[in-house]
């Protein structure tokens, strides 16, 4: 596993790839790989299994507690430091200003955003699909953040090329924000539009004064034996991105 270089001393990011050595066989051929999710259809035993390795791997950095959601393509986000919930909580952001808590967020062509403060006492983890990005994750996770942000690394999503969207989803934004006009370009398709994920993060993060915004250079379409991709293959897992501070 490649944790992210260049952040807050003490802070750790990182994203699953479907590549795992203690990956649990499994005879779905459509979730074979590390899958993480509950709600694919696979079998709920390894995917417990696979959280379990995850969480043993992490534990060697002083990880004990690993928060998941049920995600719901919102702009809800809270903050979690203390008891995990027994039921999973709903939303699509996390905050805490806990050591040795993972915050996880599970995506196959969405985009995952971690942010964090300079100090490395503050981190937030979001899930942002268009409609997240569109209605508003990423400033609701900043606004959730007692402190401001100073860097953000987006993970593996799906690119622009591979990206075809319809004209409300462009309107949806450059509504709101004009200047997004140039993070869609004409698709192949009369009408459609081909959109930059990471293009509108990145100039939604600025707007916000996060200055240093990291990653943003990986396709999960294009990169089939790293990443799983809805878009790709329907029947499919997902991966994990974690941020905790050691």
């Amino acid at each position: 596993m490649e944790f992210v270089q260049d952040l807050p001393k003490g802070v750790y990011v990182a994203q699953t790839r479907i590549e795992h050595a203690q990956t649990i066989a499994t005879s779905n051929q459509n979730l074979s790989g590390f899958n993480l999710a509950l709600h694919v259809n696979d079998e709920a035993q390894r995917v417990q299994q696979h959280r379990m390795i995850l969480l043993n791997q992490l534990s060697a950095f002083g990880v004990d507690k690993i928060t998941w959601m049920t995600q719901t393509h919102s702009t809800i986000c809270h903050t979690v430091n203390e008891q995990i919930p027994f039921v999973a909580l709903e939303g699509d952001g996390l905050v805490t200003q806990k050591t040795g808590h993972a915050l996880m967020m599970m995506t196959a062509d969405c985009l995952p955003v971690v942010l964090g403060n300079a100090e490395g006492t503050e981190v937030a983890n979001l899930h942002a699909g268009w409609r997240g990005l569109a209605n508003g994750i990423i400033e609701n996770t900043v606004a959730e953040m007692q402190s401001q942000p100073s860097w953000a690394w987006l993970g593996a999503a799906i690119s622009q090329p591979c990206f075809e969207v319809g004209a409300e989803v462009k309107t949806a934004f450059c509504e709101k924000y004009p200047e997004l006009d140039t993070a869609f370009i004409a698709g192949q398709v009369e009408g459609k539009y081909q959109a930059d994920l990471y293009a509108i993060a990145r100039f939604i993060l600025n707007r916000l004064g996060v200055e240093t915004v990291l990653g943003g250079d990986q396709c999960s379409y294009q990169q089939a034996e790293d990443y799983f991709s809805y878009r790709r293959d329907a029947k499919t897992g997902r991966m994990a991105t974690f941020v905790f501070m050691q």
